[in-house]
């Protein structure tokens, strides 16, 4: 197969390998050996691809061959098994995919994946520490007894050879790989239902999230609730070119090891994802204080229950000044960090939140009027209901600008520009979606700041006020449809006319009846 590879033939590859796993391992499970995988077959392709290069050029050297290869992206080192009584090597290979295909009939090949993984890990510690710690393809638990394991593992093996997974640079781009990887997250996150929350935003929901959040070049780009990464590569992908830096922070180990494979999978090696509690602990942190983003953009869990409101009062991040938000509800929580991350007087945050962080009292109340009070309120956006796998309930998205506070650019805008977008979607058999026309008049109506009947409205602070600081989207924009009038007299003659009609149709039922008695 000389020619390139098209996306949709490499995506239909990648998935049919999931074959090997449905109805014996959970779709939140499988994804991290396919994904792995995957990624071992990416590097592998570009190892082996810029090998040929260098050998045409510099003949059976294979000394010179290897210092020059080690000046890439990344190191694919050789790896050892040993005898696990007398400690002695008992095989050395490359640690890539080619060498694990080859012994791929091993009575050991679960074994012999987790030592390619490790040494690949611990060459390339900079980009690749901990990533694949939390997988292991020679899991009893999770892949059965060895007979069955090793025939999985041999089969996944031999599905990753076929000549559409070929992810030579001459014969794929890297734009495509990461765009599989992205395809496979989302087919994962359907599969895998309410399980998919803690990884995966919508591929429609993150390109309107990144477009609304308007990244420049220059700027540092946080997601505090990164999931797999992929809002932060949309985000970055609104930029023209290179000039970015990314920052991320995620819970879930295995989820956190998803993002980083992402980022490299999407050419963006120095992105910088931590695994850490953000609410708690979080880890981008610069001379003890929360490190400043120009972008701050996230879907970070709703409602998030046990937080962690006890230790929110004495915060050496001081993030909570405006109120403590509820235990059982961290809506407020995640977006109070979000506005102190973003830069004094430039930053801007893009948050996608459930309706009742709109409106709710109390605490929530309390934060939402101080930060309406604060100027730094943009735009609230009204989404439909059923984009998410994790929920059908409609979502809203918060945009808040810190150049609106006092000497920033935007000081002088004290309106806040409410969209109602919810009755526009395509939808699905299970899930709804967004259109690219749906997400190019949302972005569009947001940038004009102008009221449209039955979409869209700009309300000044008194009007807000007026309402309490409920952003409940209805009391701004009115949607209601006014009912035909209905003409009374004419149903009637319409309905007299139809009983005259029955009467007639029963008369001649009636005379063949007879007939057919006869």
């Amino acid at each position: 197969m000389n020619g390139k590879i098209d996306q949709k033939d490499i995506n239909n590859a990648a998935w049919a390998a999931c074959d090997t796993f449905r109805g014996v391992v959970d779709p939140a499970q499988y994804k991290d050996y396919i994904l792995v995988m995957l990624f071992v077959k990416y590097i592998s392709d570009v190892w082996k691809d810029h090998y040929e290069v260098y050998r045409r050029q510099y003949g059976d050297d294979e000394s010179r061959i290897r210092r020059r290869l080690e000046r890439e992206r990344f190191i694919l080192p050789y790896a050892e098994l040993k005898n696990h009584s007398t400690n002695e090597v008992e095989d050395r290979f490359l640690a890539d995919y080619y060498s694990l295909y080859e012994r791929r009939n091993s009575a050991n090949v679960g074994e012999l994946i987790n030592i390619v993984l490790d040494a690949i890990e611990e060459t390339n510690k900079a980009k690749l520490e901990g990533v694949f710690r939390n997988i292991d393809f020679n899991s009893e638990a999770n892949l059965g007894r060895t007979k069955d394991r090793n025939r999985r593992l041999k089969t996944l093996l031999e599905d990753f050879n076929k000549p559409q997974l070929d992810m030579s640079p001459s014969k794929v781009s890297e734009d495509v790989i990461g765009n599989t990887y992205i395809y496979l997250i989302e087919r994962f996150a359907s599969d895998s239902g309410k399980k998919a929350g803690e990884f995966y935003t919508p591929h429609k929901v993150s390109e309107l999230v990144a477009r609304l959040a308007s990244p420049k070049p220059g700027n540092r780009i946080c997601d505090p609730a990164c999931g797999s990464g992929g809002l932060l590569i949309e985000v970055s992908k609104e930029i023209n070119d290179r000039n970015f830096a990314l920052f991320g922070m995620e819970s879930n180990g295995s989820t956190w090891a998803l993002a980083r494979m992402n980022m490299f999978l999407n050419g963006a090696d120095s992105a910088r994802i931590e695994w850490c509690d953000t609410l708690n602990s979080p880890a981008l942190v610069e001379k003890d204080r929360l490190m400043k983003f120009d972008i701050v953009v996230a879907n970070p869990p709703f409602s998030l229950d046990k937080w962690g409101a006890e230790e929110a009062k004495s915060d050496r991040f001081n993030r909570f000044w405006r109120g403590v938000p509820p235990k059982s509800k961290g809506d407020w929580a995640f977006i109070s960090h979000m506005v102190e991350a973003a830069l004094e007087q430039e930053g801007r945050v893009a948050v996608v939140v459930p309706h009742g962080v709109l409106f709710r009292g109390a605490a929530e109340g309390r934060i939402r009027t101080k930060m309406i009070e604060e100027n730094i309120l943009d735009a609230v956006v009204g989404l439909p209901g059923n984009l998410f796998p994790t929920t059908s309930i409609p979502v809203a998205i918060l945009i808040f600008d810190r150049s609106r506070e006092k000497g920033g650019v935007n000081q002088n805008r004290k309106d806040v520009i409410f969209v109602d977008a919810s009755r526009d979607y395509l939808p699905g058999k299970n899930q709804n979606a967004l259109s690219d026309e749906h997400i190019k008049k949302i972005v569009e109506t947001v940038k004009a700041r102008q009221s449209v009947e039955k979409y869209a409205h700009v309300a000044t602070f008194e009007e807000i006020k007026e309402n309490d600081f409920n952003l409940n989207i209805s009391r701004y924009v009115d949607t209601f449809e006014e009912e035909e009038e209905i003409d009374i007299d004419a149903v009637q003659q319409e309905i007299d006319q139809l009983e005259t009609e029955l009467v007639e149709v029963r008369a001649k039922m009636a005379v063949m009846l007879k007939e057919i008695a006869r």
